[in-house]
């Protein structure tokens, strides 16, 4: 990964538009046609990819590691939504992301992500090693 100081403030963005099998009713986690928060939070891990993926080195990548969320506004279908992630700080391997969907002027929800930067193949080989023993 490249120095701190070339990482920290970068933005990320992403959007969407809100579909009927985007919303809570369709996912089955509530009964409201309004877009899941499960949505909301792929949207800015996918902007806080995108703002760090030219900055890690070959072979690494970032898994999520957690999330301090909340949904500010309903969205409805039919709704664009934009995601924005900037890098606040790093800690070690830890990246931390503040995030923000909106809706134009609207805010939708708010978060801190933290996602950690793993070495692909040896990850992958700790995973399959794991499957194999449980």
């Amino acid at each position: 990964m490249k120095p701190a100081e070339e990482i920290i403030g970068v933005v990320g963005f992403s959007s969407m538009s809100v579909r009927p099998g985007d919303t809570a009713v369709a996912m089955g986690i509530g009964d409201l046609p309004i877009a899941s928060q499960s949505h909301l939070l792929n949207m800015m891990e996918h902007a806080a990819v995108t703002a760090i993926i030219e900055f890690l080195d070959s072979g690494e990548t970032t898994i999520f590691a957690n999330v301090a969320f909340a949904a500010v506004s309903p969205a409805n279908i039919g709704a664009e939504l934009q995601a924005s992630a900037r890098c606040i700080a790093i800690e070690g391997k830890d990246l931390l992301f503040e995030c923000e969907v909106y809706e134009g002027e609207k805010q939708i929800a708010v978060a801190q992500l933290k996602r950690t930067t793993v070495e692909r193949v040896s990850f992958l080989a700790r995973t399959a090693a794991q499957s194999l023993i449980a």
